[in-house]
């Protein structure tokens, strides 16, 4: 911009001094002085757009008037040189060049600064520490309510054994024990896999099995009785609460599912074991209402037996 500048004083300075050796000069020459001046007036005014958008008058004075828009001297008043006009024109575009320049540097220095805070603003935002979630641990559902299932929590998955301690050889040697079965439909054989172990007692690695076979085949045949004997994994471990997350997952996703009505009677079984037999006798009265055909048939003493340890009513 500078180097702009030096440039339109080189011109207005050079057609200065023509003016002043060679006056007067013809008109053609004078015609020729005044479309160059009037040539630096206009990137004037494209430069003066540039560092202002808008022609608000508000961001920058008005162009500088041509000769013809000037006021005709008075009566008596001798007119001023062609040197003269063009050294007042030259002066008035060097203050308009000097104000343009001092804004272009405020601005940009503006810019800067907004840069450099927006830079220490992403710098402490990854600097803070991220958010910690709450536990895993369900939050206990309204007295009177079924715990209610949601996409956020899901059913807990077996927590792998410490590398510190890792199995004794006697575990190795009964897992190693079960055999797994090879039968060319992978997700039978996974559930069956699942099974034997823990019909051979071994429920962490049953249960750990049986949720590899729950994620990768959610549409299986066997998933009702997948999800079902994963929550029994849980529950002759020890841990009914994860349990009855598996339990009411597998009665919610499909209630007519194979084992949805075995499923809602072990989520009462789980419930007692949680020492909640209010929740305990809504869960078995619900069951009463949805398989009639259960309670009186095929589970009726595991109902009956299940309402017993409840003392419902």
């Amino acid at each position: 911009m500078l180097t702009q500048g030096l440039t339109i004083r080189r011109m207005a300075l050079t057609g200065a001094i023509a003016a002043g050796l060679l006056a007067p000069l013809p008109a053609a020459a004078q015609s020729d002085a005044e479309v160059r001046l009037r040539k630096v007036e206009a990137e004037v005014r494209a430069l003066q757009r540039r560092v202002f958008p808008g022609a608000d008058g508000k961001y920058f004075e008005p162009e500088i008037s041509s000769p013809a828009q000037s006021t005709s001297p008075a009566i008596g008043v001798p007119s001023t040189t062609a040197l003269t006009d063009v050294l007042a024109r030259l002066d008035a575009l060097e203050g308009q060049l000097q104000r343009l320049t001092a804004a272009n540097e405020e601005n940009a220095n503006t810019l800067r600064l907004l840069q450099d805070r927006v830079e220490g603003l992403e710098a402490a935002r990854t600097a803070a520490p991220a958010s910690t979630t709450p536990s895993g641990s369900a939050t206990a559902p309204p007295r009177g309510e079924l715990p209610a299932a949601s996409a956020s929590s899901s059913p807990a998955k077996p927590t792998p054994a410490k590398a510190t301690a890792g199995p004794s050889p006697e575990r190795l040697a009964a897992v190693q024990a079960v055999t797994k079965p090879d039968t060319g439909n992978a997700g039978e054989d996974e559930y069956t896999y699942g099974f034997r172990l823990w019909e051979a007692k071994l429920y962490p690695e049953a249960a750990q099995q049986l949720t590899s076979y729950v994620e990768k085949y959610p549409s299986h045949s066997m998933i009702s009785y997948g999800r079902n004997l994963l929550g029994r994994a849980y529950l002759d471990d020890g841990k009914a609460r994860e349990a009855a997350a598996w339990f009411l997952k597998n009665y919610q996703e499909d209630k007519n599912g194979a084992r949805a009505g075995d499923s809602l009677l072990f989520l009462a079984e789980s419930m007692v074991a949680l020492k909640d037999t209010k929740r305990a006798c809504i869960a078995l009265a619900e069951f009463a209402e949805t398989y009639p055909a259960l309670a009186t048939g095929r589970l009726k003493s595991q109902f009956d037996a299940d309402r017993g340890k409840a003392k419902c009513g």
